[in-house]
């Protein structure tokens, strides 16, 4: 027998596995995949050890535990002055990306549209298509990636159900502004669709801005969910550990399946987040240090080979490639791993339709000396 007709038949290998796989196979320096290349701070592994010397090594509840729960609620009241109740709009998921799956599941029904905007992260729309969803792509103005409104109105129509925001964007490094931020929650009241808003470089910005969250507009909250990611904030993706803060009914439909998906969550890194979470100064250190690392590989970069697309926030940088070498994005980052031994990610990847403007992301989030020679192999392109 057969298998049955793929649900995702234009899904195969991630341009990241590719391109990993040929830096492996090259020795070249790896600056595409969006992953801290430095240790976890020594004092939250020693919280991780406390934990599971302490027995918190069975199940946590499944919308998390209540520590870490109420820990993040005061977080958000902390910087934005907002209050959520830990009990129902708040849990604690395997990663922003199943926090993002399954707010989508708990949502989205068949025939149901979405508005993406291009290039987009790309677990969103294998999730929408999943559910039988229709997305209705905008593409970001290039080359500073603003939000077009007049399109995204124009697109709106009954069938509209939700519409997903990434601030800060991956993979642009662009950051939303406050007359942005305005105009979604303007956009989100007046229509009465549903937003998820996925924020998790939210303490990685740039040159005195501040983020601005969706949930700082009490008007939408009743149809906004936020995602977030531990991962992301203390340098540990490989921990795949984050939260989602919901309205308590789309969060009880959300927790209906989300005790299908994973049940629960790496319960002893659960409680070593929670007692690190209690200093809330550690967050001030973090975009300080990003941008340090953006600036110190930013000045190795030929101005007669790539224009510098500047970046506002998360630890990605894109670059457009103005020399002379034939060939797309993708070609040119196949032929600069093995030949130039750096490995960077083309962001046609990320539109529907793989466009293609020779523009290509590469992530700064590395030590020092991997960017000082990634820096010097990124200067022997012409």
């Amino acid at each position: 027998m057969s298998f049955p007709t793929s649900k995702l038949p234009a899904v195969g290998t991630t341009i990241f596995t590719t391109m990993s796989q040929l830096a492996v196979e090259h020795g070249a320096i790896n600056l595409g995949q969006g992953f801290p290349g430095f240790p976890v701070d020594p004092e939250l592994i020693d919280r991780v050890t406390q934990a599971m010397r302490e027995g918190h090594n069975q199940y946590a509840p499944m919308p998390g535990v209540p520590l870490l729960r109420n820990q993040i609620a005061k977080k958000m009241k902390r910087f934005w002055d907002v209050d959520f109740d830990p009990q129902t709009q708040i849990t604690v998921t395997a990663g922003a990306s199943q926090a993002i799956f399954t707010a989508i599941g708990a949502l989205i029904e068949p025939g149901d549209e979405v508005i993406l905007f291009a290039p987009a992260y790309d677990c969103y729309a294998p999730a929408i298509n999943l559910n039988g969803g229709k997305i209705r792509w905008i593409e970001l103005s290039y080359p500073d990636f603003s939000i077009p409104w007049q399109e995204v109105y124009a697109a709106i129509n009954k069938n509209t159900k939700l519409i997903m925001m990434n601030n800060p964007h991956n993979p642009t490094g662009s950051v939303w502004s406050r007359e942005d931020t305005d105009a979604m929650a303007k956009l989100v009241k007046e229509t009465g669709i549903y937003l998820i808003s996925d924020e998790v470089y939210e303490h990685i910005v740039f040159d005195g801005q501040k983020q601005i969250s969706m949930c700082e507009y009490p008007e939408i909250q009743s149809q906004t969910m936020l995602t977030y990611s531990f991962g992301k904030t203390f340098h540990a993706t490989g921990w795949k550990l984050g939260y989602a803060i919901g309205p308590a009914d789309w969060m009880s439909e959300f927790r209906k399946q989300h005790q299908f998906n994973v049940f629960t969550c790496n319960a002893p890194f659960q409680y070593a987040i929670a007692d690190y979470m209690e200093d809330i100064s550690r967050y001030d250190l973090i975009s300080p240090m990003y941008e340090k690392k953006r600036d110190l590989f930013n000045a190795f970069i030929p101005g007669n080979s790539f224009e510098c697309i500047p970046t506002k926030g998360t630890y990605f940088q894109l670059l457009r490639y103005k020399g002379n070498t034939i060939g797309s994005d993708v070609e040119l980052a196949q032929r600069w791993t093995q030949e130039n031994k750096i490995t960077l990610i083309p962001i046609s990847v990320f539109y529907p339709g793989m466009k293609d403007d020779r523009v290509l992301r590469l992530c700064f989030a590395k030590e020092d000396g991997e960017l000082n020679r990634a820096g010097k192999a990124l200067q022997s392109i012409h």
